[in-house]
């Protein structure tokens, strides 16, 4: 019988925080060591447990080999199923707290079905879900776990999922006999704004922002009376509102990364296990 060496849940949660950090001494940080201890497991991973190159290294900067891709789904799912067993066995009962930080749109899309399943399994955990914009919630150093929208290439923390930002507007408005064009959208420190305006500014198209608000429902409700155009996320587009494309004149928009960002101060296995839920809540 081939013999293997066993993959420490230790050993794996840094090499997750390598990945997710994009760098050894952020991922110290995450998980509490020193920058030569964490290069000293990595390097026992590498070379005596996998015997496979898991890392790209450029400066400062590192980056996951296929290899290393491979590995990291592995990884998230033992340390997953590794955190199911001790609560499960340990700690049936967790009570404390936890605080989330999110954008108005993703707590609406996404949030009720993740709070509700977690609600059933750890039912004395409050839940602190603190709603502003992604640039206000990176300010912030009192949140757990933060959701937040960023740009490619400029991610920080685990990504949750990759989407298109799409021009949605009632049925019967048309764009085209409208100029300037009329937008509803979030406040002036929204990333999404940002490259909305850019985008059609790039074409040459007027626009003036009619309407400006914090709340994803706020916006809908304007939008959904004709009065506007948005641009969000399209899976945040519901059924009484259609998409827009290049017929109407509109140019096309970048894709969004939605991450996940946890915080290096508060780590704890309630934490833990509420990032769990928000990343399978958001595939």
């Amino acid at each position: 019988m081939t013999q293997y060496q066993s993959l420490d849940a230790d050993v794996l949660r840094t090499f997750v925080a390598i990945a997710e950090q994009g760098g050894f001494t952020r991922a110290g940080e995450v998980v509490n060591r020193t920058q030569s201890a964490v290069s000293m497991q990595m390097k026992r991973l590498e070379e005596d447990i996998l015997q496979r190159q898991l890392f790209e290294r450029d400066g400062r900067q590192v980056r996951l080999t296929a290899e290393g891709q491979v590995l990291l789904g592995y990884a998230r799912r033992i340390l997953k199923l590794h955190g199911e067993v001790f609560n499960t066995l340990r700690m049936p009962h967790m009570v404390g707290m936890v605080r989330i930080g999110t954008p108005d749109d993703y707590a609406m899309r996404f949030l009720p079905t993740i709070l509700s399943s977690f609600a059933q399994a750890y039912p004395l955990v409050q839940v602190e879900v603190h709603c502003e914009s992604s640039k206000q919630l990176m300010l912030r150093q009192d949140l757990d776990l933060t959701i937040v929208t960023r740009e490619p290439g400029n991610e920080i923390g685990q990504l949750l999922r990759q989407e298109r930002l799409v021009w949605a507007a009632a049925e019967g408005f048309c764009p085209q006999e409208q100029r300037p064009i009329p937008l509803a959208l979030f406040n002036s420190d929204c990333f999404c704004r940002a490259w909305t305006c850019n985008a059609l500014e790039a074409q040459g198209i007027d626009y003036r922002i009619a309407y400006t608000s914090p709340s994803l429902a706020a916006i809908f409700a304007i939008v959904t009376a004709g009065l506007a155009v948005t641009a969000q996320l399209q899976s945040l587009i519901g059924g009484n509102l259609r998409i827009l494309g290049e017929s109407e004149g509109l140019p096309q928009l970048p894709v969004a990364n939605v991450m996940l960002v946890r915080s290096t101060q508060s780590a704890s296995p309630i934490t833990d296990c509420m990032a769990d839920y928000i990343v399978e809540g958001f595939k």
